[in-house]
């Protein structure tokens, strides 16, 4: 069964830093892109990093580009994100997602490419 666990979320200043991480289970994680995702409240989820399964490409939003950064650690199978200069408008629930293709050649940024989904984490920047 296929598991995926955030963590790391929380109430933060403007301009903090804060960690996500994404634990996973129930399948070969290292053959699986992964992404992250948000949604705020009244809004549609939307993309915000991908990595490749071999770690080799990354893709950020515009909206986070410079400011956070994605990572995985396949032998702790997790993915972290790496988010700073948090402004109020990334406040939002983040979720981490896996790829439904195994091995894919490119970084899927959509959340259609997407088949297990976290059950997110809350981060709450103030101003």
């Amino acid at each position: 069964q296929v598991q995926l666990v955030e963590s790391g979320g929380g109430l933060v200043q403007a301009g903090g830093s804060l960690r996500l991480s994404c634990a996973a289970s129930g399948y070969t994680f290292s053959r699986y892109g992964m992404g992250w995702f948000r949604q705020a409240p009244g809004k549609e989820r939307e993309f915000v990093a991908a990595i490749k399964w071999s770690g080799s490409r990354l893709y950020y939003a515009d909206s986070v580009k410079g400011r956070f950064t994605i990572s995985r650690d396949n032998a702790k199978k997790t993915v972290y994100l790496q988010m700073n200069s948090l402004k109020p408008e990334d406040t939002a629930v983040y979720y981490c997602a896996a790829d439904r293709i195994i091995m894919r050649s490119v970084v899927a940024v959509t959340t259609y490419e997407y088949d297990y989904w976290g059950q997110g984490t809350q981060v709450t920047v103030s101003s």
